[in-house]
C-alpha cells in the first residue's frame, strides 16, 4: 500500500498492516480538521524524543516490538513510568512532557494520534535526524536541509530507479524529448506521494493505452 496522507477524505486501512510496512521515523497517513494520525518506526534503543504538546492530546498504540514510554508534568521529573509492547496504547494529556524508547532487538512500529493535529499535511520525516532538523530550523538547515521529508542525499537515494531507467531508455536509442517528458512527468508523480516505481508503471501506462496521445507522438519522433 502506499503511505502518503490520505486526509481529510474518507479513508479505511488495516492499520497493523500499515504500521509494520512503515520504516520511516514518521509519516503522516491522515490529516484532518480535529486530529491527525501518524506512522512511527524507531530502531533498536531509538527514542521518540523528550517533549510536550500544550494543546495536543496524544494517543500511541505499539504494532510491532518493546519499549519504555516516560510521562511527567516536568521535563526533568517523569515520574511516570511504564513498559510497553506490541497492542500497549499509550494516552498522554496535553502539557504532559513524554518519551517512548525501544528497548527491544527490532524496530518499535506504532502509530500516534494528534487531537488536535501537530504536523502539518503531508509530513514525512525519514529520520530522526531530519525530523530534529525540521523541527529546529524551521523545515531546513545547513546540515540537514530536508524538502517534503527528506535531504537531498536521501532524494537521490529515492528517485535512483528512475535515473536508472531513464538510462536504459537512452541506450535504447530513444529519442530524448521523449525520455524527458516521460521523467519529467514521474517526477511530478513522486512529488505528489508515489513511489518511483508507481510513478514510472502510471506514466508507461499513459503511453502504452494512448491516455496521452502526445508521449506515443514523442515516441515515434
Amino acid at each position: 500500500m502506499m503511505l502518503k496522507d490520505y486526509g481529510a477524505t474518507p479513508f479505511v486501512i488495516n492499520i497493523n498492516e500499515a504500521s509494520k510496512q512503515n520504516n520511516t521515523y514518521r509519516t503522516a497517513l491522515w490529516t484532518g480538521k480535529h486530529l491527525q494520525l501518524t506512522l512511527m518506526s524507531l530502531e533498536p534503543g531509538e527514542d521518540i524524543g523528550l517533549e510536550m504538546h500544550p494543546n495536543v492530546d496524544q494517543f500511541l498504540r505499539i504494532e510491532q516490538g518493546q519499549g519504555v514510554t516516560q510521562m511527567g508534568k516536568n521535563k526533568d521529573q517523569l515520574d511516570f513510568r511504564r513498559n510497553v509492547q506490541d497492542d500497549f496504547a499509550i494516552f498522554i494529556p496535553a502539557g504532559t512532557w513524554h518519551n517512548l524508547t525501544n528497548t527491544g532487538n527490532v524496530p518499535l512500529k506504532l502509530y500516534s494520534i494528534y487531537a488536535p493535529p501537530n504536523h502539518p499535511f503531508g509530513t514525512v520525516h525519514p529520520t530522526k535526524a531530519a525530523a530534529m532538523a525540521m523541527k529546529e530550523g524551521g523545515g531546513h538547515s545547513n546540515e540537514f536541509p530536508v524538502i517534503s521529508g527528506k535531504t537531498p542525499d536521501e532524494w537521490i537515494r529515492h528517485t535512483e530507479f528512475l535515473v536508472k531507467e531513464g538510462l536504459e531508455d537512452f541506450q535504447r536509442g530513444i529519442n530524448t524529448t521523449h525520455i524527458l517528458q516521460e521523467f519529467i512527468l514521474m517526477g511530478v508523480l513522486v512529488g505528489k506521494g508515489y513511489s518511483p516505481e508507481e510513478a514510472y508503471e502510471t506514466v508507461e501506462e499513459w503511453e502504452r493505452s494512448g491516455k496521452s496521445k502526445l508521449l506515443q507522438q514523442s515516441k515515434n519522433m
